[in-house]
């Protein structure tokens, strides 16, 4: 089924956000989708605990103190959030744009936004020879339905909160499970390495520190074995089923280089009074686009999005006088944001 939407924003960091917020004041609801399981782009992928101090109004505030903000103030309007998902078409129609996901998800939308950042962010590959070939049936990069480990051979690459939270998830189900980290200093939670080293005594749980996998095995096209070299020792061979693979996020432009916008230096080229880049319909803000003196700025990105909105509402309702009204002031403002008559 094709989900109709006035309104389709790509990328739910903050920027991403506040457009759901300029949308909605306008009256014009959105869905909004990230390649990524949580919203918060860069805020909480690499700086959750990070301060901020350049947001108008808040003297500091954390990456994800930012976003857990946003996501109050965008509340009266119900975005849709379609999350892990990564939009690999996009095609003009009459009347808007065919958008369709990796997930096999798709949209008709009215108008598109590209929040996107400086791009999706892809994993980190694993780079052995068999590791291309093998990703999706027995290398994975991320985790769709955590029963089809059940009784498998599992082993975890990473160090981070993604290697840990799975590994403490899919244990019991798994008929072996393995954490391989390159270092004995976690990036993750210190609370979930704890629960992990306590319990690797005497169960199917086993945690090697300071190593690396040096190669994979194979059994005609499947997986079979992975060899882990400790530091100073010989590679162990581990049976394998699944190998699941946590070496962080890396921001690339990615599909968005093949939807035929004008593109300069990895950025998406944009008038600055719309915002609108060189395919009429498609908005971008943020990181993601350019022009003459952008700064990549939290704060332009929200300025953007206010423009963006004004901009896509003349388009989605031709012919109607786009009038500018004020929260503080407007009964259509407010009951938009729910806010009560004084």
């Amino acid at each position: 089924m094709t989900i109709k939407t006035d309104a389709l924003i790509v990328g739910a960091g903050p920027c991403g956000l506040f457009q759901v917020f300029e949308l909605g004041l306008l009256g014009i609801k959105a869905d909004i989708l990230d390649s990524l399981p949580n919203s918060g782009g860069q805020c909480t992928e690499l700086y959750p605990d990070k301060p901020i101090y350049d947001i108008p109004a808040v003297p500091v505030c954390t990456g994800q103190e930012l976003i857990d903000a946003l996501h109050v103030q965008i509340e009266p309007f119900g975005a849709r959030f379609h999350m892990s998902e990564e939009v690999t078409v996009v095609e003009q129609l009459d009347d808007g744009f065919h958008v369709a996901t990796d997930n096999g998800t798709e949209f008709h939308a009215k108008t598109v936004f590209v929040a996107g950042g400086v791009g999706s962010f892809q994993p980190r590959k694993l780079r052995l020879p068999e590791a291309e070939q093998l990703e999706g049936t027995g290398v994975h990069y991320k985790v769709r339905d955590p029963a089809r480990f059940q009784d498998r051979n599992v082993v975890i690459l990473g160090g981070g909160d993604s290697a840990l939270d799975w590994a403490l998830a899919l244990w019991e189900g798994a008929s072996s499970l393995t954490l391989v980290h390159r270092r004995d200093e976690y990036r993750g939670a210190p609370a979930t390495v704890a629960a992990l080293k306590e319990l690797e005594a005497g169960s199917k749980l086993r945690m090697m520190e300071c190593a690396k996998a040096t190669a994979l095995g194979l059994d005609g096209d499947r997986l079979a074995t992975v060899d882990i070299q400790i530091t100073d020792s010989d590679p162990e061979t581990l049976p394998v089923d699944d190998l699941l693979v946590f070496f962080g996020l890396a921001p690339k432009l990615g599909p968005i280089a093949d939807w035929g916008l004008e593109i300069s230096k990895k950025a998406i080229e944009v008038d600055t009074a719309t915002f609108q880049s060189s395919t009429p319909g498609i908005f971008a803000i943020g990181d993601i686009c350019t022009y003459p003196g952008k700064k990549k700025l939290i704060l332009s990105g929200f300025h953007e999005a206010a423009l963006a909105a004004f901009a896509a509402k003349a388009l989605i309702e031709p012919g109607k006088k786009v009038n500018l009204q004020y929260t503080t002031t407007s009964p259509i403002m407010k009951k938009r944001l729910g806010v009560e008559e004084d």
